[in-house]
């Protein structure tokens, strides 16, 4: 007779100095060289479709020749004015999908340009600086914007808000800004705590402050803010998260993604994180990819990632599932979550039902399998947390705020931006460029 598995979930799986080279930097920086190199190979094409691909409309060509003439400074003032978390994005973006999908060297020959690793080289040479040095802010126009959320959207509006003069107070909810540039990306794409260096560097610009311990979560604080400034931006992000709905979904060991990812990016020494020795996480998406490599650095000795649909459905980039696979993640594909097995209220084990699409539908075949766990992680889709938002006058789409395309929502005064808006993708790049619209947006609002 078989021996029932004990629950595994525990810390200390590795030698303490093993965390730092499994968590350092996943792609190290360029060198000078490199870097010339690299730009050398541009075309720098008119109209280039690499410069069209990026939602944020950052000149790559241009920033890209000025660092091949050695002007790094004009590179990244190049990169700032169109991005100005330029920085974290050339960590993060997909721009396998992006800009250097549609490189010319890429389409002719299946070697983009690194914009990417160019883009941080840039950036990273003039973090030294204070950034009104390198985008100057207009003077002050005794006008007063409240900006909701310090996440990308967030931050990025009201860096913009500030270069042109505006006074700006940042509302978050978190001790530390970023959002989930803080709290929610996977720990080696940031190394050496770059996200809190990026935000402290932006907000330099102009007249900004941050107000942290502060949730909206009326619709009487709304009418507040909006009362208590000459308008108001929301870049709430996503505050909850789908449930898998079924029993045994607050048993040890079943917890999701998000909180454990920033759990995870929270604890200085990794080596107390506790992490299963089984791991399942259910997903598709970059935060399940993120997800279980981390727990594979973190010990773990079995993970598996079971999505429901197919691999060319799943939300993380075909990169990403890649960097899965090379660290010893298992990705099944047609499979959902059927049952939580638990024991002595911890998770044991949990069933999953295989699917199949019939008529276009996603239908159980019938075929189950049951794979030991010590520790389930949720990665299934997060929603917003805002059950006032109607009360105030917001309308809603899909779980989502609605806004016109400069951010603009229906209730005077108020725009809205990023991953709490309907429309668009979940990613930081996008929630930037919300954020530099509702800005621009706000500003002709305010000067009439």
């Amino acid at each position: 007779m078989t021996a029932r598995p004990v629950p595994d979930l525990r810390a200390g799986r590795l030698p303490a100095a093993e965390y730092a080279r499994r968590f350092a930097d996943v792609q190290p920086p360029l060198t000078a060289a490199q870097a010339v190199l690299e730009a050398e190979r541009c075309l720098y094409c008119h109209d280039a479709p690499c410069e069209t691909a990026c939602p944020t409309g950052i000149p790559v060509p241009q920033f890209i020749r000025r660092i091949g003439d050695g002007n790094l400074r004009g590179a990244a003032q190049a990169i700032l004015a169109a991005n100005p978390l330029g920085g974290l994005c050339a960590r993060v973006c997909p721009t396998e999908e992006l800009c250097e999908q549609v490189c010319v060297r890429h389409t002719q020959q299946g070697q983009p340009i690194a914009i990417g690793r160019l883009q941080r080289h840039a950036v990273d040479a003039v973090m030294h600086l204070p950034l009104p040095t390198l985008l100057p802010a207009a003077p002050a126009t005794g006008r007063h914007v409240a900006v909701v959320g310090a996440g990308p959207a967030g931050l990025a509006c009201a860096q913009q808000l500030a270069l042109r003069g505006h006074r700006v107070t940042v509302y978050d909810a978190h001790e530390r800004p970023g959002g989930l540039n803080e709290y929610g990306l996977a720990r080696y794409k940031t190394p050496g705590d770059f996200a809190q260096r990026e935000v402290a560097w932006l907000l330099g610009q102009g007249d900004i402050r941050v107000r942290s311990g502060w949730r909206l979560e009326t619709a009487a604080q709304l009418a507040s803010l909006r009362e208590g400034h000459d308008a108001v931006f929301l870049g709430l992000g996503l505050g909850d998260t789908q449930r898998l709905g079924l029993d045994g979904e607050d048993l040890s060991g079943v917890e999701d993604a998000v909180a454990f990812i920033a759990r995870l990016r929270q604890t200085a020494d990794l080596s107390t994180l506790p992490v299963g020795r089984r791991v399942v996480v259910i997903g598709g998406g970059m935060t399940a990819i993120d997800a279980a490599v981390q727990c594979r650095l973190l010990g773990a000795e079995q993970v598996t990632l079971a999505y429901r649909r197919g691999a060319e459905t799943m939300g993380a980039s075909v990169d990403e599932q890649r960097w899965a696979l090379h660290n010893g993640v298992v990705i099944r594909h047609w499979l959902a979550p059927q049952a939580l097995v638990g024991e002595g209220g911890a998770l044991r084990a949990v069933t999953l039902a295989q699917q199949a699409l019939l008529d276009g539908r996603l239908e159980p075949t019938g075929e189950i399998e049951t794979l030991p766990a010590d520790l389930l992680l949720k990665a299934i889709g997060q929603k917003l947390a805002t059950p006032w938002a109607t009360d105030a006058g917001l309308a809603t789409a899909g779980g989502k705020l609605q806004a016109d395309a400069d951010g603009a929502t229906p209730l005077p005064g108020v725009w809205a931006g990023g991953d709490c808006v309907a429309g668009g993708r979940d990613l930081t790049v996008w929630a930037v460029e919300h954020g530099k619209r509702a800005a621009a947006a706000i500003d002709r609002h305010l000067r009439g």
